[in-house]
């Protein structure tokens, strides 16, 4: 018999509720990169206005980009788009990356790391500083050099799953 759902998946009554509230809020779909290369899907990521501009985000403290950041100082973020999903999984570890995470497409090099060519928006960072936080690492970055493209849709993750805007 085929399963309409994972026979395998913990019941949702037996879930932890914070990750369950968490997945309740629709996020942008990022991609971190730092010189090295390394890079790592991010969607808990926060822009705030001001003079300069500033980023927050939670990221893995464990992923292989952490310590490409915190040697280089900088890194970069880009927004990605309903056509990145693919990417947005290769770099998450949730798909297979042949070669290595950065061998799938074409990347364009920046002082701040390596961004998927064709990517018209995307910002370099400044690290700022770091602390842990949750089960995460509450990363802090001054925006350094901002590139603004058309505003295409983001990818969203909701509950688990992609998401786009309709």
């Amino acid at each position: 018999m085929i399963h309409d759902s994972d026979p395998f998946a913990t019941p949702e009554s037996a879930r932890n509720p914070v990750r369950r509230l968490r997945g309740r809020f629709a996020m942008t779909v990022s991609l971190w990169t730092a010189p090295g290369p390394a890079g790592l899907t991010v969607s808990s990521t926060l822009i705030a206005d001001g003079e300069p501009g500033r980023l927050l985000g939670l990221i893995d403290d464990e992923s292989e980009l952490w310590p490409a950041i915190e040697a280089a100082g900088v890194f970069a973020v880009t927004p990605l788009g309903p056509s990145h999903r693919q990417l947005a999984d290769r770099f998450a570890g949730l798909m297979p990356a042949p070669g290595g995470l950065f061998r799938q497409e074409p990347w364009q090099e920046t002082a701040y790391g390596p961004v998927p060519a064709g990517s018209g928006t995307w910002v370099g960072c400044r690290l700022d500083g770091a602390r842990p936080f949750g089960w995460g690492l509450l990363v802090e970055a001054t925006l350094v050099d901002i590139t603004l493209g058309p505003a295409d849709p983001p990818l969203l993750h909701h509950r688990g799953r992609y998401a786009t805007l309709s």
